[in-house]
């Protein structure tokens, strides 16, 4: 009996809600509750996204350390051990802006590595302050001269994530080089090395007791376990509901309840 009770009750709100009276209202409430399931929808896309990458991260980690050069794709082996002889090429050298140690400011130094194949590997070598160091001329006092073995972790090139960030200035016609760049762009900065460089370059492995420049600095890899991504999918669909079942109960007060 309290379900059939409950049918007409649940039908006469329906009525209302797409009533001519409420209809405008019904329709923003509708429009609301479209967009937080959409959200929803994106949270579990973005908690798939960090899955497959941290899943993709252990593994390569768990995987012993590549010797370049090698005939492989290297573009699939991002944040893999990576090991590297050659010589560094000090002229064509360039440093990527606003980077810290600590709360200090400066920039990365990265040159790059000749290798026995005749191509070259861009290698991060660190940080350097930014005092001092405001000309390529500056950074000859970082110069490690011969042959060296270096060791780090395979990571990508960079481009602007989202729009409207800074972008790199492009070359004025009497510009052959650009020494200062945002994002360690390997396409555009092939374009002002004379020899092939590979599509990829090498974050330096950090030595704890290293504190002259350049010091090399990885990144956190941190990778959160998804689970605010869910938290997030459940409070969207939350207010989704919220927006249906609020304007439901507003509509029994309002209209129903004194009739019953």
């Amino acid at each position: 009996m309290a379900a059939q009770e409950d049918t007409p009750l649940i039908l006469g709100i329906i009525k209302l809600m797409f009533s001519r009276r409420y209809l405008l209202a019904t329709g923003l409430i509708l429009v609301a509750a479209v967009v937080c399931v959409r959200l929803a929808v994106w949270q579990v896309a973005r908690y798939k996204e960090t899955r497959i990458f941290y899943d993709h991260m252990m593994a390569v980690q768990k995987m012993p350390p590549i010797k370049l050069p090698v005939q492989q794709d290297l573009s699939s082996m991002e944040y893999r051990a990576v090991l590297a002889t050659g010589t560094y090429d000090f002229q064509n050298q360039i440093a990527t802006r606003d980077q810290y140690n600590g709360d200090q400011p400066g920039y990365h130094l990265l040159t790059p590595l000749r290798l026995s194949g005749g191509e070259a590997v861009l290698v991060d070598r660190g940080w350097i302050p930014s005092g001092g160091n405001s000309a390529p001329a500056d950074w000859h006092q970082y110069d490690q001269l011969g042959q060296v073995m270096v060791s780090g972790i395979i990571r990508l090139g960079q481009t602007p994530s989202t729009p409207g960030s800074d972008l790199d200035p492009t070359l004025t016609p009497n510009q052959s080089r650009l020494d200062f760049w945002i994002y360690v762009d390997l396409a555009r900065l092939q374009r002002q090395i004379p020899y092939p460089v590979l599509p990829v370059y090498i974050q330096l492995t950090p030595i704890p007791t290293r504190t002259d420049p350049p010091v090399p600095i990885l990144e956190s890899t941190d990778i959160p376990d998804g689970l605010t991504n869910l938290n997030y999918v459940f409070q969207w669909c939350l207010f989704a509901v919220l927006f249906l079942v609020g304007e439901g109960y507003y509509l029994w007060r309002r209209e129903l309840r004194r009739k019953l």
